[in-house]
Formats: C-alpha cells, structure tokens, sequence
C-alpha cells in the first residue's frame, strides 16, 4: 500500500517528484506516459496513482477512465498547469483523491497520497473480509444456504418452515448448523455474510 506510480511525461518533473516522495517512505515507480504504465500494469502492485493531466497521447483524465474500463480502482491524483474547472468535475466523478495545479505544494500532495493510501488499506481489508466471508458460506449445504437467505430477510422460524415446507425444529436444525460453521449467532452477522454470496 506504500506505493506510489507517478506518470508524466517531463522528466525532471517526475524525478523531483520521486524524490520527495522516496523521502517520506514511499516507493515510486516512475513512467513517462500512459502508454509505458498501462503496458506494466499487469506486473504493478496496487498503489496511488500520481498523474499529469496533460500528456501527449493519452490525457491524464483518458488513462482514468482507462483504469476505470479495466475495473483498477487505484486512488488518482491529478496534477495540472491548467486549472479547468470541468477537467476537475471529471477527474472527481472519475474517483480522483485529489486535484492539484503546478507547482505543486508539497504537503498537499503528500496529504492527497496518504489519503490514496487510506482507501487502499480499507479497500483491502474489505475485500479479505469478504473473501473471509465467502469461505464460510462454502460450509453450508444447499438448504442451509436457503434457510440463511430466509433469515437474512428477517423471517421467523415459523415463516421459513412454510416457505421452505420443512417443520419448524428441520429450521431450528438449520439453523443451529449455520451458527456452528458461520461462527456466529448474530442474526445481522449472518446477514453480512450472506450479502457476501457470490
């Protein structure tokens, strides 16, 4: 989550850039324009993207909405000569922490990555959550799984026998399984679980 991929296409930019951010922990990862990262993409670890709005080729709103295309949601920070205020709507709506003009202040940019970061890190935990979840849920039999969508609803015991024509102690069996392989006898926790369901 420590890493940064600075994309523009002025060298000395980009060299003053990666420097101040190497000192401040960050490892970042340097490229000229659009085409060279989007051609590393595949190898690059998730990271905050640093991006020069205007660049020969491909802008820096283009590469984007690129990611975006692809499903990356890598936090953007978008850095420009020219303030245009639609360029910043789109680069926002696009899912941009931020959008900075040259020169560049550097605790503004600094506070715009580390907040990248904070999206990362809650993005990852979500997904391990979620896949932590899912794992669970491959525990359960085909009727439990039905059973826990009925509870998930909020249905009484008494309800899911009828939707299901089981009796109500077949759901009271089911439903004492699902609290022993979902590790949990909260009803809400069981919801989350189930909303996990591929």
């Amino acid at each position: 989550m420590d890493c940064v991929h600075l994309i523009d296409d002025d060298p000395a930019v980009r060299k003053g850039l990666a420097l101040l951010l190497e000192t401040i922990g960050l490892k970042v990862y340097s490229f000229e324009g659009p085409t060279t990262f989007l051609a590393q993409l595949p190898h690059l670890a998730p990271g905050v993207v640093v991006l020069d709005m205007r660049m020969p080729v491909m802008s820096g709103l283009k590469l984007q909405e690129e990611l975006q295309a692809r499903n990356i949601a890598w936090p953007t920070v978008l850095i420009t000569g020219h303030g245009d205020i639609d360029a910043c709507r789109r680069a926002f709506r696009n899912g941009a922490v931020d959008f900075l003009t040259k020169p560049v202040d550097e605790q503004d940019l600094i506070d715009a990555i580390q907040r990248g970061q904070a999206m990362l890190t809650k993005a990852a935990q979500h997904e391990a959550e979620q896949a932590d979840h899912r794992e669970l849920l491959a525990r359960l039999t085909p009727r439990e799984r039905e059973v826990l969508a009925l509870v998930s609803q909020g249905l009484a015991t008494k309800d899911i026998a009828l939707a299901l024509d089981l009796s109500p102690r077949t759901v009271e069996s089911h439903r004492a399984a699902l609290c022993t392989k979902l590790e949990t006898t909260s009803v809400v926790e069981m919801t989350l679980i189930w909303r996990a369901a591929p």
